[in-house]
């Protein structure tokens, strides 16, 4: 469509049909949400408004797994709302809260929010502990998470992950940490966030809706 060639998706089923190809499907769901623990959760302030009218109001985070030879590894992505931008990320082989904290770091020293940003999640205990509390205070965050087992709560995300898995992961044989970083560097900051076009976004990339929305505040 952004080349000049729209085609419905029935044509597009069909010639698929023609030429014997088969769309890559979601597999198995692994579980990365640990829940079960005894830590406090925060209310479901975002209660599924996933549209929002400026950048850095909203961002929404969740972990996935990936699969490597060297055995399983943990993506964290942190995504704004308003542009369905990748605005920090951070894959590492522990579930521990520090990736989460890591991905942050990099979202914050990217975008500059200001106080006031809501940051809404699962109920993971990655979210619920104390380190990742103390530095949504310490930047004068608010905290939201899903209500408990919700994964419509945070249906952007999980989005997210499922096209990120049928896009990328899923035709690619990672190696290890290493290779996976340099993978997921060129399918978020080349590919996803500069050039995949979105639907909810009138069919532009994140980066291109934020910078024409820049572009009419400034006119």
């Amino acid at each position: 469509m952004n080349q000049g060639h729209p085609y419905s998706r029935s044509r597009v089923a069909d010639s698929m049909r023609r030429q014997g190809l088969r769309s890559i499907v979601c597999k198995k769901f692994v579980v990365t949400t640990d829940s079960k623990h005894n830590l406090k959760a925060s209310p479901n302030l975002l209660n599924r408004e996933f549209d929002v009218d400026r950048p850095n109001q909203v961002w929404t985070s969740d972990i996935t797994y990936l699969r490597s030879r060297a055995g399983w590894l943990y993506l964290v992505v942190f995504l704004d709302l308003f542009s369905r931008r990748i605005v920090g990320w951070c894959v590492s082989t522990s579930l521990g809260h520090e990736t989460v904290l890591k991905a942050l770091a990099r979202a914050v020293w990217q975008r500059r929010p200001e106080p006031g940003l809501m940051i809404h999640s699962d109920r993971g205990i990655q979210y619920c502990c104390e380190g990742f509390r103390e530095a949504i205070d310490e930047h004068q965050f608010v905290q939201s998470m899903s209500g408990k087992g919700n994964c419509w709560d945070n249906a952007v995300t999980e989005t997210l992950f499922r096209s990120l898995k049928t896009e990328w992961l899923y035709h690619v044989d990672l190696k290890d940490l290493d290779h996976a970083e340099r993978e997921l560097f060129e399918y978020i900051e080349l590919f996803y966030n500069n050039q995949r076009l979105h639907a909810s976004l009138d069919y532009l990339a994140p980066a291109d809706f934020e910078a024409m929305t820049t572009n009419r505040k400034v006119a």
